[in-house]
């Protein structure tokens, strides 16, 4: 397999603001990565730098072994996007606005019918743009994203908003263009199950610094010795409550007052945990033993929820 893009020690600053830090990573023709983090995380301008809308403070970044500096007009055909939400004329039929992007790549009625069907909108072809749902939307917009058949697509949260069916066909209609076209794929996603059933790799970044990456697998054997008490306690926490040997980490929310506590082995911390809740006059609401997932590694590691703003 070889690398469809390269990032190599790319920072960008705005102002006194380090937005991307340092970060370093490939994508391999065929294969789909995702980039998880909170709000502010870097993730953005990162995915803007790859497209040639930022350019890097410092850094290199390499699509098909060409740089942004001298090679625009060759790159804009390697590389395809769809951002979350795409503005389309309400008053065209699904057709009608594919073959209006269609245009500006010259493209024949053939491609049009094509990715119409690649995204499953055959029935829709005659419907006003104003009359699709906002799954039918989306498929629009990938459809228009896939016209010009780019080995490289960038995808900005392409399933925000949308109910689990709607989401699930997205997911199908990407997981075949993998399969039949070797299409690489930027993913940008705030559900975490959509990273774990899309992505062959995941890049967990937060203050424009990339935390950790590899396959699930990878992620969750780093940290497979680790495993999660998750609580809830109507009590306030005393801050010294989780302190000792064997405790890697408490995430604690305390708006809900829910807790997460990650330890190096549940047999041994959990009758520890008890006592000191029982010494300390804590009421357990909720007590649940398992071990560590993808979600409780992103929260581990940025303090925050994938969803949090």
């Amino acid at each position: 397999m070889g690398t469809i893009l390269e990032v190599n020690e790319v920072f960008k600053n705005f102002k006194d603001v380090k937005a991307v830090n340092g970060i370093s990573f490939t994508v391999g023709e065929g294969e789909f990565v995702a980039l998880l983090g909170p709000n502010g995380a870097g993730k953005t301008t990162t995915v803007e730098m790859i497209e040639g809308i930022q350019k890097p403070s410092k850094g290199q970044i390499r699509i098909a072994g060409m740089g942004w500096d001298d090679n625009e007009k060759s790159l804009r055909k390697i590389i395809s996007l769809s951002l979350q939400e795409t503005r389309f004329i309400d008053k065209l039929r699904v057709k009608e606005t594919v073959q209006l992007f269609a245009s500006f790549y010259g493209l024949s009625n053939i491609r049009v019918q094509e990715v119409i069907t690649i995204v499953d909108l055959n029935e829709k072809v005659k419907s006003f743009v104003q009359n699709l749902s906002g799954g039918q939307r989306q498929k629009l917009a990938l459809a228009i994203a896939l016209l010009n058949d780019a080995p490289l697509l960038l995808l900005d949260e392409p399933t925000t908003g949308l109910d689990p069916t709607a989401r699930r066909e997205i997911w199908n209609i990407l997981m075949n263009l993998k399969k039949k076209h070797n299409t690489s794929l930027i993913l940008t996603t705030h559900y975490m199950e959509e990273a774990e059933y899309l992505c062959d790799r995941i890049i967990i970044m937060d203050k424009g610094e990339i935390l950790a990456q590899g396959t699930l697998d990878q992620l969750l054997y780093a940290n497979n010795s680790k495993e999660i008490i998750e609580f809830s306690t109507p009590n306030a926490i005393p801050e010294s409550f989780f302190c000792g040997e064997g405790v890697e980490k408490l995430v604690w929310d305390e708006n809900t007052h829910n807790g997460k506590l990650i330890v190096k082995s549940i047999v041994n911390q959990l009758p520890i945990f008890l006592s000191k809740a029982s010494e300390n006059g804590i009421v357990l609401s909720k007590l649940e033993c398992r071990k560590i997932t993808l979600d409780d590694l992103f929260i581990s590691m940025t303090g925050k929820h994938l969803t949090a703003s």
